[in-house]
């Protein structure tokens, strides 16, 4: 049975999702919620402290926090599976492989997994969704030394991440993201049920071991209409960083 603060957490953040609380608007005081919740205040603390740390609501106004995210926005102060980001939100996320192959790597697939080139490499074209709708599609290639515990996962496995950790015990510990803009092709265009030359928020990712060896890098392709992304930072901690496009 979930802890209270547990309880009042997944309330406000449906809350929230449901945009009853608005991104910029503010939570009713810790006093007014501890009175709603029948709690005491620490309680309540516990809960936005939670939310606080997720990303959803941010510094204080008085007694009172801000929101900061709403519905499907997603975050980069954490590194987060979709799937994992989907439970946060209450959603059920879907996973489906379009297609799969070995190849031998690339150029470009040595220099980011650190690899030599033409080593065997797996590709993997899966589709994402929440609550059953598709929203984004996943290029992702995958390291020669993780590639057979990958293509032995059930193609419509939810969470690869959390299947290689049960699995392996494999544990994707850091991401570097590029974000950028693409139009739809043809394919994409029809897996994700969006018009040709639709904008797709592109995010490029290599994911890391805690000891910096590369598992898998992934160009990944987001609806602009059903996902967005977030990066909180302060005058003390930017994790966010400009650079022009390739």
């Amino acid at each position: 049975m979930a802890a209270r603060h547990e309880e009042i957490a997944d309330e406000l953040r449906r809350a929230i999702y449901r945009e009853e609380y608005t991104v910029g608007g503010l939570l009713p005081t810790e006093t007014d919620l501890a009175a709603r919740y029948g709690v005491a205040r620490g309680t309540v603390r516990q809960a936005v402290a939670a939310l606080t740390a997720e990303g959803l609501i941010g510094s204080r106004q008085g007694a009172r926090r801000v929101v900061l995210a709403g519905r499907r926005s997603q975050s980069f102060a954490e590194l987060r599976s979709f799937a994992g980001w989907a439970r946060a939100m209450g959603r059920e996320a879907t996973g489906r492989v379009v297609a799969q192959e070995v190849r031998p790597a690339t150029e470009e697939d040595a220099v980011r997994l650190h690899l030599r080139e033409h080593t065997p490499v797996l590709h993997v074209l899966r589709l994402r969704g929440l609550d059953g709708e598709p929203v984004l599609l996943e290029r992702t290639v995958y390291a020669d030394w993780i590639s057979p515990a990958v293509e032995s996962i059930e193609p419509d496995c939810p969470s690869v991440t959390q299947r290689l950790l049960e699995d392996t015990g494999l544990v994707f510990a850091y991401g570097e993201h590029v974000i950028d803009a693409v139009a739809a092709g043809a394919r994409d265009a029809e897996l994700l049920h969006v018009r040709r030359t639709s904008p797709l928020l592109r995010v490029r990712r290599v994911t890391t071991t805690r000891e910096g060896r590369p598992v898998e890098w992934s160009d990944d392709r987001y609806r602009s209409d059903a996902v967005s992304f977030s990066v909180h930072n302060s005058i003390g901690n930017n994790a966010l960083a400009r650079t022009t496009a390739d």
